[in-house]
């Protein structure tokens, strides 16, 4: 079983990577936001692997930057029920955003930020925190918490994404626009209306 490669980076596309090994050219699916980061093409690249058998393509390798990613997508393989490599891939991409914060929003089973902060619908945030609370605190994640807890991280934060959601901005120019609001500091005591016209502020500006 292949668990780790090392080699050069040769062709890069949206979901997947085709690394050079000693002359062989092995091409790993991975999550594109972790593909956005990678080194130019042609530099020495290092990535741990997962394999996977599809009843199509035969063997079909995944490839991650750190352990705690691998660990994470053979755990949502291996305990959330219907979860194939691809969908695991899917539920990676979200959970990457900080995996610190995602282990514990598991662990307090907290629906809001799992839905509001990742971007996991209701229904399959209720299916992973069920499927993983009592596995994920097994799981080695390295890295400290970066969501606040109070202030734009917290529930206000929720409302003001659905609130702009409903209408008609995209989540992720939402996202950005908190995001940008969280970079100047807010001090904490803004409440969910003045978030709110910051946020719209940035959103309709130019």
């Amino acid at each position: 079983m292949i668990a780790y490669l090392r080699g050069n980076l040769i062709s890069k596309k949206k979901d997947s990577v085709i690394l050079d090994v000693a002359g062989v050219g092995y091409e790993l699916n991975m999550c594109p936001i972790s593909i956005e980061n990678l080194s130019p093409l042609k530099e020495e690249l290092s990535l741990y692997v997962s394999e996977s058998l599809s009843m199509y393509s035969g063997t079909v390798l995944y490839g991650f930057i750190s352990e705690d990613e691998k660990g994470l997508f053979e755990l949502f393989k291996s305990a959330v029920p219907k979860t194939g490599a691809k969908k695991a891939l899917d539920y990676l991409a979200k959970a990457k955003k900080s995996l610190p914060d995602f282990q514990n929003a598991i662990a307090k089973k907290d629906i809001k930020l799992l839905t509001g902060i990742f971007g996991f619908t209701n229904k399959t945030a209720e299916k992973l925190a069920n499927a993983l609370k009592n596995k994920m605190e097994n799981l080695a994640i390295s890295g400290a918490l970066k969501i606040k807890i109070d202030g734009i991280g917290s529930d206000k934060y929720v409302q003001v994404l659905n609130a702009l959601i409903s209408l008609g901005f995209k989540n992720t120019q939402v996202k950005t626009a908190l995001a940008s609001l969280e970079n100047e500091k807010l001090s904490g005591k803004e409440k969910m209306e003045d978030i709110l016209r910051m946020a719209l502020k940035k959103l309709t500006r130019g």
